[in-house]
């Protein structure tokens, strides 16, 4: 995926949290309390519960909600039983989906996402359909504002497999194994806010549509987006 691209998707992110702030939250509580549920409360002792908080760091949720959905999950008042289910198929003009939810109830998560991919003119796959597609990939973006070439050096010393100036951000690329050392590595260095801090999967293989095909294809990707259960959507669209 180009700087370009990358560049449209973050803008993209942040309008869709200008527009449902209050929705993009209760998903990344949801992942929190999970991530919480699943081992210690303290995200230094919890490598889920860290790339939890910090994704929802990175979309300005309050650090008083990120506190209260750990307290909810540790506390026991949280009554719901989340399980991760993936969803892979194709959706218009073949292009390649993931979709990754937290749900309490199968059978209904199933029904919506399959009803969004028909609706589209798409279908869904069995698994590993698409999945060999995709590559599990740690996404960094911080402000410009930092100096370039300290930044570039403090993230390739630490295994960052790419940096570059994407207008007024820096956007860096990890191997999932390197993704922890180097976004510990932008925090000792004075970073003080992430743009995106994440384990994402980016495509290996793209399909290259313009025009009104982007526009099926991302009327889906909002449809998706818009279910409660559904928490990531991951595509292999490149815009011509």
């Amino acid at each position: 995926m180009s700087g370009h691209s990358k560049w449209a998707t973050i803008h993209r992110k942040k309008g869709l949290l200008d527009q449902a702030r209050g929705k993009v939250f209760q998903k990344l509580a949801k992942e929190i309390m999970v991530a919480a549920k699943g081992g210690s409360p303290d995200p230094a002792q919890n490598a889920a519960l860290r790339l939890a908080v910090d994704k929802a760091k990175a979309q300005n949720m309050p650090k008083d909600n990120i506190q209260k959905a750990i307290e909810k999950a540790t506390g026991g008042t949280d009554g719901a039983n989340y399980e991760n289910v993936r969803y892979e198929g194709y959706g218009p003009n073949g292009v390649a989906f993931m979709v990754d939810c937290l749900t309490d109830n199968r059978n209904r998560t199933a029904s919506m996402v399959r009803s969004s991919f028909t609706k589209a003119g798409g279908n869904l796959g069995t698994d590993g359909s698409v999945s060999y597609m995709f590559e599990r990939k740690g996404s960094i973006v911080i402000p410009s504002e930092y100096d370039e070439d300290e930044m570039m050096m403090t993230a390739l010393d630490a295994g960052a497999d790419d940096f570059e100036r994407v207008e007024d951000t820096y956007v860096i690329s990890t191997d999932q194994s390197n993704f922890t050392s180097v976004r510990d590595a932008l925090e000792s260095s004075g970073v003080k806010e992430f743009l995106e801090c994440e384990l994402t999967y980016v495509p290996n293989m793209e399909v290259s549509l313009s025009g009104e095909a982007v526009e099926k294809v991302m009327k889906l990707v909002d449809t998706l987006e818009d279910l409660d259960d559904v928490q990531d959507v991951y595509y292999n669209l490149k815009e011509d």
